[in-house]
C-alpha cells in the first residue's frame, strides 16, 4: 500500500507502508476475473506537488462537473442537535424555532393539522463518506486513465460538502486522499495521471482499504464507487470484500477489456448498482444515476 509523500525530484513519490504480510507469491495468473490467488497488496503513498497537469484530463474533469447533478443525501434529523445544516423539517417534540412560511403552507392543504405538520428549523447531518477506488492497472493505460483521473476530479469537486477518500490501485495500491482531508480536484487529476498505469489488477485489495477507511462511519453515510474494468487477475476473490461493505457501485470502463460479470456481481454483492462508462462523456449521468439511490 502506498500513500503520498512529499519530496522528490520530477515526480510523484510513492512511500511504501507496511501492512504486516507475508512476501508476496510470484506466481501471477494472466486470466480475468474467476481467477485469484493468495497474493497480498501492498499499500503505498502519493504526493502531486510535482505532477504536471493534463489539460486535457481538466478540461474533461470540468465538463463532467458542470452536467453532474448528485442528490444530496437524506436529512437526518437523528443527529446530535446543533450538529449539520440548517433545515426545515416536520416538527417531531424537538426544535421550537417555526418555520413560519412552510408551515402555513402546510396548513392551507390541512386545517386539522397532526404535530408534524409543523414545520421547524433544525440543524441535521447531510455529510456522507465516500472512497472512490480507481484502477490503474496496465489495462487502463491511455485514454482508459485520462477519463478516469477526469472523474476523480469531477466527484471531488461535486463533494465539497462531504468526506472523500481516493485510491489508485493496481496489483498494489496508493492512496492519494484520506477521508478529512481538505479535496483539491484538479491536483487529484494530476496526482492520478502521474502514476503509471502498470502490472495486474487486484480489485480485492483496494475493497480492503476503502472497508478500513470507512470502519467508524455510520453504513448508512458510507459507500464505495469503484472504476474498473473488473479485469481482475491478482489476489483474493474481490466478491467477499465487496459483501462486507455498506454499499458498492461500479463504474466499469467497457471502452476495452473488461469482465462485465465481475462488475455485476460486485455490484450485487456490494447491494449497489452497476453502470456501463465508454467515455467521459457517460460519466456524469452514471454518477448521477448511482447517487440517486
Amino acid at each position: 500500500m502506498f500513500e503520498p509523500s512529499p519530496g522528490g525530484q520530477g515526480g510523484i513519490v510513492l512511500r511504501s507502508i507496511p501492512t504486516g504480510h507475508g512476501n508476496r507469491d510470484p506466481r501471477r495468473p494472466t486470466g480475468t476475473a474467476p481467477g485469484s490467488t493468495d497474493e497480498t497488496g501492498d499499500l503505498v503513498t502519493a504526493s502531486a506537488e510535482s505532477a504536471p497537469s493534463d489539460p486535457v484530463a481538466r478540461a474533461r474533469a470540468r465538463q463532467i462537473a458542470a452536467r453532474l447533478a448528485l442528490r444530496r443525501p437524506r436529512l437526518d434529523v437523528t443527529s446530535n442537535r446543533g450538529s449539520g445544516e440548517l433545515a426545515s423539517v416536520p416538527y417531531r417534540g424537538g426544535s421550537d424555532d417555526i418555520d413560519l412560511d412552510a408551515t402555513i403552507e402546510m396548513l392551507a392543504e390541512r386545517p386539522v393539522p397532526d404535530d408534524e405538520d409543523i414545520i421547524v428549523r433544525e440543524r441535521v447531518r447531510t455529510r456522507r463518506s465516500v472512497v472512490l477506488a480507481v484502477d490503474v492497472s496496465g489495462s487502463m493505460r491511455g485514454e482508459r486513465i485520462r477519463n478516469a483521473a477526469a472523474t476523480v476530479g469531477a466527484l471531488a469537486a461535486e463533494l465539497v460538502r462531504d468526506d472523500l477518500a481516493v485510491l489508485a490501485f493496481w496489483s498494489d495500491a496508493a492512496v492519494l486522499l484520506h477521508l478529512g482531508q481538505p479535496v483539491r480536484p484538479l491536483d487529484l487529476v494530476d496526482a492520478l495521471l502521474e502514476l503509471p498505469a502498470k502490472g495486474l489488477t487486484n480489485i480485492a485489495f483496494p475493497l480492503q482499504v476503502a472497508a478500513r477507511e470507512l470502519s467508524r462511519i455510520p453504513a448508512r453515510d458510507a459507500r464505495v464507487v469503484l472504476l474498473s474494468d473488473c479485469v481482475h487477475n491478482a489476489g483474493p476473490d474481490p466478491r467477499i470484500d465487496a459483501a462486507r461493505l455498506a454499499r458498492l457501485d461500479v463504474l466499469l470502463d467497457v471502452s476495452g477489456e473488461h469482465d462485465l460479470e465481475l462488475g455485476r456481481e460486485l455490484a450485487r454483492a456490494g447491494h449497489g448498482q452497476l453502470v456501463r462508462i465508454r467515455q467521459h462523456r457517460d460519466v456524469a449521468p452514471g454518477l448521477t444515476k448511482v447517487f440517486a439511490a
